[in-house]
């Protein structure tokens, strides 16, 4: 059936009937859109946005991050067919998710950037949504963070990174992509009790009482020992997962701003998100994507999966809470 729909399904983003169901369009042709799920500002019912958050100017090294969501859209194309594998269910049948497009702003006013994504991620859970966003650089995290705490609450913080992010940044008013889990400590957004960071292999002496679980304990142990070492920490407490792509290591993921030796595969990180089926996740991004470094395309691959994955994640537990075998 899927080759017989190949050869009239085109441009689905904009085309779809209802949000649900598999895309079996030419992956090389039509309309770009996440998982080709339909490409809407309208909210109505929708259960889940995926949003694109092009935003790379708080970088220490390299840029290119702003391409990020096109490119992981794109990659995203050889996804649209099939059920994400492993997980016994398919989120894209069972719930009404959405590409929400790109948060609109101004390049030029820098400073005025978090509080524009803050409304922007604010604007999709106030409709009911959950929302997943595609980076941009890591700082993205904290204005985010914000518009779900205001939501939940302090949340536990699951991230998956090469780098600790929680540095001294001197001031309130820099926006700093090596900074912004030190803010949202200090201003309750994450409860560092029940925050763990997964995949560290750099030097910070101050995680402002996150549990670190660094990339030699991940390889040293296993997915699974790791896994187990998560769900102690966090608990039942809703959950934010952020994973910054540099967590893989640069043969998996080169295309990034600070690759670090020594990090994860992609086979762990796929095993470690799909072991964690059952936290309460309310909301979570894949960041630091930068196409310029990686013209083979693979960095944008791994950060498609990663999202995949962060969606099945987010509807395993949605799924528990519905009583539905879907």
């Amino acid at each position: 059936m899927a080759l017989e729909d190949a050869k009239r399904q085109v441009d689905t983003a904009i085309t779809r009937q209802g949000h649900r169901g598999l895309s079996y369009e030419n992956a090389f042709g039509g309309v770009t859109s996440f998982l080709r799920r339909t490409l809407t500002k309208d909210l109505t019912g929708v259960d889940l946005a995926v949003t694109g958050i092009p935003f790379d100017q708080a970088v220490t090294n390299r840029p290119g991050t702003r391409l990020g969501p096109r490119a992981i859209r794109e990659a995203s194309a050889l996804q649209a067919c099939d059920a994400p594998y492993g997980w016994g269910f398919n989120p894209l049948e069972a719930f009404d998710i959405v590409d929400y497009g790109d948060l609109a702003f101004d390049y030029a006013t820098v400073a005025e950037f978090p509080a524009v994504l803050q409304a922007h991620v604010a604007c999709i859970l106030d409709a009911g949504a959950a929302c997943i966003a595609l980076g941009g650089d890591h700082s993205i995290s904290l204005p985010i963070l914000r518009a779900h705490a205001a939501r939940h609450g302090p949340l536990a913080l699951v991230q998956f990174d090469a780098h600790s992010d929680t540095w001294e940044d001197g001031g309130p008013q820099r926006i700093d992509h090596g900074t912004m889990f030190r803010k949202a400590v200090r201003e309750g957004l994450i409860d560092p009790a029940r925050s763990v960071q997964v995949g560290i292999r750099t030097d910070n002496p101050d995680p402002m009482g996150i549990t670190v679980i660094d990339a030699p304990f991940v390889h040293d142990n296993g997915p699974a020992a790791t896994v187990a070492r998560i769900r102690q920490v966090v608990g039942d407490a809703p959950a934010y997962v952020s994973f910054d792509i540099d967590a893989l290591d640069p043969a998996f993921a080169p295309g990034t701003g600070t690759p670090v030796w020594g990090g994860l595969t992609s086979a762990q990180a796929a095993a470690m998100l799909r072991g964690l089926a059952g936290l309460n996740m309310v909301g979570g991004d894949v960041v630091e994507v930068s196409p310029p470094f990686d013209p083979s395309g693979i960095t944008a691959v791994a950060g498609a999966h990663v999202a995949v994955e962060l969606i099945c994640l987010w509807a395993w537990k949605k799924r528990e809470e519905r009583g539905t075998d879907q």
